[in-house]
C-alpha cells in the first residue's frame, strides 16, 4: 500500500472538476474506484466530503487514499532519478530560500509540467533535486511558459502552497514580466483589456481574443526604452493569469514578442542582426505575502539570450527601476 497524499489545486487548475482532476494525475484510477473512495469518504477536498463533479478552487486540498500496489502508477512507486547535470543547474538556479518557500530562476526551454512525448524532461520529474533537507518534494505553485524565463514560485510544504496558491487566486500575487517586442507601441503606457479564449481546432495552445466568449484578461504594461521604431522593451504586470497572456496582448498592440513565432509568425524576428532567436520573455519580479507573513518580493537576473540583446540593443537594466513602481498607482 501506498500512504496517504495531500495535493494542492494549483491556480491553473482553477474549475477543474474532481474526476477530471483525479485522471489528470492518477490516469490509472478508473471511475468505479473514485466513486468508491467518494461515496466512503476516502477522497476529501479540504477535509470535507467532495463529489466527483465538485469543481475545484487554487489553494484547496485534495487528500487521497492509500493506492492499492495493482493500481498504483508505476512512476510514482519509482521515480527516475534526476541526473547530477540537470540536479546541479536547479540548484543554481535558486534564487530564494527558506522553511517555506523556493524561488527559481527558471531558464528558458525547460517545460514546467508534462506533456504529449514530453517524458520526465520537464520541471515537476525534476523535483526531487530540489529536497535538500526534506523528505519530500516541494510543489508547484504556479507556471510559466516553457519558453518563459524567469521568476517560478514553490512550495516546501503542502500548507505553504496552499497559502500562496491562495495568494495568485485572490490577486494579491503581483508578477513583472520584462518582454523586448518587434516595434515601438502607439501609446507608451497603458491598460490592455482584452478577453482570451482558446482557439479551436488544430491550432495547438493558442489564444486569441474574443470578447464575447474568452476569459477577462488584463495587462498594464509601459515602453521602459526603444530604439527607433525596432525594437522597445516593455515592463509588464499582468492582472489576470490566462494561457500565454501577455503574448497575445502584445501581438494585440501590434507588437509581437521578439523570438515569438507562434503569435508572430515571421514578424516575430529581425532579420541579419544576429539576435537570438529564443523568446524575448523574461518574469522579473514577484511580491506577494509570505507564507508565515509579511512580504516576499524576488528579482531574477536575465537569461543569456535576453542580456545579450539588451547589450545589442544598448538597454540599460536600471533604466527600469524598481519592480512594480510604474504601476503602483494602478494597484490602488
Amino acid at each position: 500500500m501506498t500512504q496517504v497524499q495531500t495535493l494542492t489545486v494549483l491556480p491553473e487548475e482553477s474549475e477543474t472538476r474532481l474526476d477530471r482532476w483525479f485522471k489528470r494525475h492518477f490516469p490509472i484510477v478508473g471511475h468505479g474506484l473514485l466513486e468508491k473512495w467518494l461515496r466512503t469518504g476516502q477522497v476529501r477536498v479540504d477535509g470535507k466530503r467532495a463529489k466527483a463533479n465538485q469543481r475545484l478552487e487554487p489553494g484547496q486540498l485534495i487528500r487521497i487514499p492509500p493506492l492499492p500496489e495493482d493500481e498504483a502508477p508505476k512512476q510514482a512507486a519509482k521515480r527516475p532519478p534526476v541526473d547530477e547535470k540537470t540536479a546541479r543547474m536547479l540548484r543554481d538556479a535558486v534564487l530564494y530560500m527558506d522553511d517555506d518557500v523556493i524561488v527559481l530562476n527558471k531558464p528558458p526551454g525547460l517545460a514546467v509540467q508534462g506533456g504529449t512525448g514530453m517524458a520526465d524532461k520537464h520541471l515537476d520529474a525534476q523535483l526531487d533535486a530540489l529536497m535538500f533537507d526534506r523528505n519530500d518534494r516541494p510543489k508547484l505553485v504556479h507556471r510559466l511558459d516553457k519558453d518563459t524565463s524567469g521568476v517560478l514560485l514553490l512550495g516546501r510544504t503542502v500548507q505553504a502552497a496552499a497559502k500562496l496558491a491562495a495568494a495568485f487566486k485572490s490577486r494579491q500575487a503581483r508578477k513583472c514580466y520584462w518582454a523586448l517586442v518587434v516595434g515601438v507601441p502607439k501609446i507608451r503606457q497603458g491598460r490592455i483589456d482584452a478577453a482570451l479564449a482558446k482557439l479551436p481546432g488544430r491550432a495547438g495552445e493558442k489564444m486569441a481574443v474574443d470578447q464575447d466568449e474568452g476569459k477577462h484578461a488584463v495587462t498594464y504594461y509601459r515602453i521602459v526604452d526603444a530604439t527607433l521604431k525596432r525594437v522597445a522593451w516593455l515592463e509588464m504586470e499582468p492582472r489576470t493569469g490566462r494561457t500565454h497572456q501577455l503574448r497575445a496582448h502584445c501581438q494585440l498592440l501590434g507588437t509581437p514578442i521578439l523570438g515569438d513565432g507562434k503569435y508572430g509568425a515571421a514578424e516575430a524576428f529581425i532579420a541579419g542582426t544576429g539576435i537570438s532567436r529564443k523568446l524575448h520573455l523574461h518574469a522579473r519580479a514577484l511580491r506577494l505575502p509570505h507564507p508565515r507573513g509579511g512580504w516576499l518580493e524576488v528579482v531574477a537576473p536575465l537569461p543569456d539570450h535576453m542580456e545579450g540583446s539588451f547589450t545589442f540593443f544598448g538597454f540599460d537594466e536600471k533604466a527600469a527601476g524598481k519592480p512594480f513602481e510604474a504601476f503602483d498607482d494602478d494597484q490602488k
